[in-house]
């Protein structure tokens, strides 16, 4: 069985999300929040290695914009993302944001 330890801890908040790879837009879910990616769940199914920006509402409903990430691993409607470009600013609210959340010791994914 595989596993891997996540570099940042990850917060379990459930927020809206809009994404878009190349002509298509999803609308869903992101969730286990982290600094470095999220859990997407969405009406467009997306594949793995896709690179899909993102605009995120998070739950004190300010939207942040994530330009480009990259799908990891994808099952049905459900993928793993990890943000690859993002702005300094959006990274510093997203930090201020989330880190308040963690509070307890970064999780095994098994």
């Amino acid at each position: 069985m595989i596993f891997s330890i996540h570099p940042y801890r990850r917060v379990p908040e459930q927020c809206s999300v809009t994404y878009n790879a190349g002509p298509f837009q999803g609308q869903g879910s992101v969730w286990n929040l982290s600094c470095a990616g999220w859990r997407l769940s969405g009406d467009w199914p997306m594949r793995p290695d896709a690179a899909p920006s993102l605009t995120v509402t998070l739950s004190n409903e300010q939207r942040i914009t994530i330009p480009e990430s990259v799908v990891r691993w994808s099952t049905g409607q459900e993928c793993a993302v990890a943000t690859t470009v993002i702005e300094r600013q959006t990274e510093a609210h997203l930090q201020h944001d989330v880190k308040p959340l963690v509070q307890e010791p970064a999780e095994l994914v098994l």
